[in-house]
């Protein structure tokens, strides 16, 4: 009689999804469901279900540009993008916002839907305190030492290709040091769904107008912008979001050479693991997109 009954309600919903224009498909699981990765205090991994809306969860892309002043931070995005732009159209088919945080080159979306989007959020009153404000770090990780050093900016060029590298970017009519232009063209932005903003107010109000409840994170680095940007992990984690961040689709900066001495992406999965048992858990993209996580090649994850 149950399944009977649990039929017949399942054949309801999908016809009234039929008729009301609903995301949702015959068979297709109305929540996204989650496997979000923490830490305990001595580091123990602690995997919990959870089960997200995607109509209250927003995906945010953080500044996968187009250039960077590091050629083995472009190297390494240029292999993340397929299976990037893979995730963000799983995302979007399932009916969660898309936000592009391209920072610093907002201009280039001047007039565009998706910027319009952001713009035109309602104004929702009083807003989190230095919502608008690069945030360094959140009382919690006052618990913890900073897992690696990254105060030489955390470029891992060789030298020889970093200089030639540099010089190409100044032929091509850009500062060197900052070079971005607009998000990677790789990864497409959807006019009629997206939203493409780089401030924390602007995304603060779309995110509350929309009743956004949960936040996914991914893009670059993870140990700088990702955390830190007014959008970033530490921001959306102490005001209150449910924040993952997916920490297949993301790249540190990062240089061996520095402490602890450890290879590139052993130096991303430290700080991986201080923001999972400190900021926020972290999920992987095989989740939404099944198969395996994405790895970065030897020849550039070394």
């Amino acid at each position: 009689m149950f399944r009977a009954v649990s039929k017949l309600y399942c054949l309801a919903i999908a016809l009234l999804g039929v008729i009301f224009g609903s995301p949702f498909a015959f068979g297709e699981d109305p929540f996204v469901r989650l496997n979000l990765q923490s830490r305990m205090n001595a580091g123990q991994l602690e995997t919990k279900s959870a089960e997200w809306r995607p109509s209250e969860t927003a995906v945010i892309v953080c500044d996968m540009w187009d250039l960077h002043h590091c050629l083995n931070a472009v190297r390494r995005e240029g292999e993340m993008i397929p299976r990037f732009n893979q995730f963000l159209e799983v995302s979007r088919k399932r009916g969660m916002l898309i936000i592009h945080a391209p920072s610093d080159c907002i201009r280039f979306y001047d007039g565009q839907p998706a910027r319009k989007r952001a713009q035109n959020a309602t104004n929702v009153g009083k807003l989190p305190n230095d919502i608008g404000n690069w945030c360094a770090k959140i009382p919690n990780e006052e618990k913890g030492l900073y897992p690696i050093d990254q105060s030489d900016g955390g470029e891992d060029d060789d030298p020889a290709e970093h200089l030639a590298w540099a010089e190409k970017l100044k032929s091509m009519g850009l500062n060197p040091r900052a070079p971005w232009t607009h998000q990677h063209k790789g990864l497409r932005i959807d006019h009629e769904k997206d939203a493409i903003s780089d401030s924390g107010v602007e995304i603060w109000n779309l995110i509350e107008s929309k009743k956004i409840k949960n936040i996914i994170l991914c893009g670059v680095h993870v140990n700088m912008c990702v955390s830190g940007r007014p959008f970033g992990m530490r921001q959306m984690a102490k005001n209150g979001k449910n924040v993952a961040l997916v920490r297949d689709l993301t790249d540190s900066m990062y240089n061996p050479a520095r402490w602890p001495h450890v290879s590139h992406q052993e130096g991303t999965a430290l700080f991986v693991a201080h923001a999972e048992k400190f900021i926020c858990p972290t999920i992987t993209s095989d989740q939404l997109l099944g198969g395996e996580p994405f790895r970065f090649r030897p020849v550039t994850g070394k």
